[in-house]
């Protein structure tokens, strides 16, 4: 009895130690990312719990010694025990394709009193009223607008400018003489040079007809129907900054949106100008001058699934992510994609994204059938309504999306329960709002963004 005793102490001691370290650490890690109340709590934890059971044991060791064992077998079921994936939440393969003409950035380029106005809105008469709601509104990076900031805004601005001189370089001319190099020689070096040029994460696809949209809807191609010969795609994501993104819907996101829109439009056409220059045609695929739809494409390729708020969602990053897309005649060698449903699963039972939307533009229902296939869509009208009200791109879906959280240890270790447990999807939930709360507050912008909303004369 007395070693049973001892040994019930040794093991009370050790747990106590394990658990103060590991609350210890959780708060630095909080403390780093400049999460103050998540800070505190994960400390709070730290120098209260371990005495807990310390208590516990003095009084009465044997519930001590059951408790420790409940321990120890929920945690194995909760991690080691895979378990629980619904399948099928949402459908893969849409039944139609999209006409870029119908999203919010081709209608907002539309002038009134012209004649793609007069027609655009004479096809689709519902959506007259609905968009006169956003030019309404003083506009993105639009002095009026609620997060005005010059210096940030005027950066934006800044690199959607230079954004806009790569469009007439995402095509070119073809080399006459083709390369002879093997799928696989070809397939790894673009996605080792990606990496080398700043993607975060590369995968490819074969394309399918549901990846293109059906008619061009910006630029002087608009209303011409997408016809292309292209038979393989390059995706890739670029990372958008953490702490920028924190701070949305201030105006700092609109500035790293636009960054990263850059950099994945620098990465894309010097991939598809390496592709015409071996002897295939490529295009680049970047903010503005799309023919395809981004986020179908990358998570075909295998970078991820597409989550409630209709965005890309990353295993490591979440949506915190701008993708890039080259496509090419090259039959280069695809990835595998592997759905996940524990990240679609989560997405079913956290709906964070949902409650802070300052528009109420995301659903907290479950996916529905639109257009023959079962999914979450946005109300694009509502959400794109409010960007033109605040000046910025928003982002407190992306902030707030607990997989948008840092690519770090304590992080990993919570994603890694995620993807192998629905009972520990359902704990994660409340842990994130335990830490950082259900409707976390936005972030202060970075100290190097002056506050003031114009630049002092």
């Amino acid at each position: 009895m007395n070693q049973v005793y001892h040994l019930s102490i040794l093991t009370c001691l050790i747990f106590s130690i394990i658990l103060f370290a590991g609350l210890l650490y959780t708060c630095i890690v909080f403390y780093q990312e400049n999460e103050k109340r998540a800070g505190f709590r994960a400390l709070l934890l730290a120098l209260f719990l371990p005495p807990i059971y310390q208590i516990t044991w003095y009084y009465n060791w044997e519930i001590m010694a059951l408790i420790l064992t409940a321990d120890l077998l929920i945690t194995g079921i909760l991690f080691l025990i895979p378990f629980g994936n619904k399948q099928n939440i949402t459908d893969d393969f849409p039944k139609t394709k999209i006409d870029e003409r119908d999203i919010m950035f081709s209608r907002n380029e539309l002038k009134e009193n012209t004649e793609r106005f007069n027609e655009y809105y004479s096809k689709n008469p519902n959506k007259l009223k609905l968009d006169n709601e956003f030019r309404k509104e003083p506009g993105l990076t639009a002095e009026k607008s609620i997060f005005f900031n010059e210096l940030a805004y005027k950066a934006a601005n800044a690199s959607f400018f230079t954004v806009d001189q790569f469009h007439q370089a995402v095509d070119g001319e073809i080399n006459p003489k083709k390369s002879d190099i093997s799928k696989g020689e070809l397939s790894k070096f673009i996605k080792d040079w990606s990496r080398k040029l700043g993607a975060l994460n590369i995968g490819i696809t074969e394309l399918k007809d549901y990846h293109f949209y059906s008619h061009k809807g910006r630029g002087e191609d608009y209303g011409n129907p997408i016809e292309s010969n292209h038979t393989h795609a390059i995706a890739f994501t670029v990372e958008m900054s953490q702490e920028m993104v924190a701070a949305a819907p201030q105006s700092s996101i609109v500035m790293e949106s636009a960054q990263q829109y850059l950099e994945a439009g620098r990465i894309a056409v010097q991939l598809a100008q390496f592709l015409r220059s071996l002897g295939f045609s490529a295009r680049a695929h970047i903010d503005g001058n799309y023919q395809i739809v981004c986020p179908l494409v990358a998570r075909d390729a295998g970078l991820g699934e597409i989550g409630r708020m209709g965005l890309l969602m990353t295993p490591k990053e979440g949506p915190r992510v701008r993708l890039g897309v080259v496509t090419t005649t090259f039959e280069l060698e695809t990835d595998k994609r592997s759905k996940d449903n524990s990240m679609l699963d989560f997405c079913l039972q956290c709906k964070k994204c949902a409650e802070v939307c300052p528009s109420n533009s995301i659903s907290l229902d479950e996916p529905k059938l639109v257009n023959g296939i079962k999914r979450w869509q946005i109300n694009s009208e509502s959400c794109f309504t409010y960007w033109c009200k605040a000046g910025t791109d928003c982002g407190r879906c992306m902030a707030c999306c607990p997989y948008s959280h840092p690519d770090n240890l304590l992080h990993n270790f919570i994603r890694f329960g995620i993807k192998h447990s629905a009972l520990f999807r359902m704990l994660a939930v409340h842990l994130d709002d335990f830490f950082y709360g259900r409707k976390p507050k936005s972030a202060d912008l970075p100290n190097w963004i002056p506050n003031s909303k114009k630049i002092k004369k």
